[in-house]
């Protein structure tokens, strides 16, 4: 599987890896998700819900090329509000365990303004490596 990177005068990286060596294998670039259903309904205007519906939906794109959480290697958050994220950290990561265990792969978070659904207070991209 992938080595995480992280030089070891450090602190600890908790909840990310600061770098991933993955294996040669193919390739999976997810676009954006958001925290609605596959039938692009938003359940609920809840962070967390969606957080959960976002990787949930990751988690059925990986599927369809025969991968799985384990071979994330990339996560880019996009949130309209850190306040929240931060607010809520606790149970974001208990979402995030529940969905795509304790595969913490290279991770970004960044905030911005809007998202192009105006329900959506979160969009993930990720991008997977499966061995060869």
């Amino acid at each position: 599987m992938h080595q995480k990177l992280h030089p070891s005068t450090w602190k600890k990286a908790s909840g990310y890896a600061n770098g991933i060596e993955a294996p040669a294998g193919r390739t999976l670039f997810l676009g954006g998700q958001i925290g609605w259903t596959g039938d692009q309904v938003f359940e609920s205007d809840d962070f967390i819900d969606q957080v959960r519906q976002t990787l949930k939906n990751i988690v059925a794109i990986l599927a369809e090329a025969g991968a799985g959480p384990e071979h994330l290697v990339r996560l880019t958050w996009f949130v309209t509000d850190k306040r929240e994220y931060l607010a809520r950290l606790k149970e974001v990561g208990e979402a995030y365990r529940e969905t795509l265990g304790k595969n913490f792969p290279a991770m970004t978070m960044v905030q911005v303004v809007a998202l192009v659904e105006d329900r959506a207070k979160v969009e993930i991209e990720a991008t997977a490596v499966l061995p060869a």
